[in-house]
């Protein structure tokens, strides 16, 4: 092996594989209930309103999820307890809710910490005290 064999290790790390279709189409169709509630409800409300009015939506939509769903949390092997995740969609997406002047680095450390522990590949951090949703949706994919 010489050094043109070797991939530089910030391309490594820079490069994320994709989820899958579903897992695609099932985010969109998620952030398309998270744009009915906003489009109705608007900024400004707590983010209990929000939680409460996008899982009806979710229902509406035949959205399979989870709230406000336990799930374990260990170190090394050994259990610590357990921590509630905002919405589980489908078994397979973390969906955690906001409704915060402007989101912070911690919110997102927070949803990368929840796919971690949960080995989920796909969460959506979704503000809703934004004029529009849009601009308060993150994305994250862990590979």
């Amino acid at each position: 092996m010489n050094d043109n064999d070797l991939t530089p290790l910030s391309a490594l790390l820079s490069h994320r594989q994709e989820p899958d279709k579903d897992l695609n189409d099932l985010a969109r169709a998620v952030v398309g209930a998270g744009i009915e509630v906003h489009r109705h409800l608007g900024p400004g409300l707590g983010e209990f309103f929000y939680e409460t009015a996008f899982r009806l939506e979710l229902e509406l939509r035949k959205i399979p999820y989870k709230s406000q769903d336990w799930v374990s949390v260990s170190y090394k092997g050994r259990p610590l307890g357990r921590r509630r995740i905002d919405l589980v969609v489908d078994d397979r997406l973390i969906v955690e809710l906001k409704s915060v002047e402007k989101l912070a680095p911690i919110h997102s450390a927070q949803l990368i910490s929840y796919l971690r522990i949960t080995g989920y590949r796909l969460g959506l951090l979704m503000n809703f005290n934004v004029a529009l949703l849009k601009e308060g949706i993150k994305r994250v994919v862990l590979s």
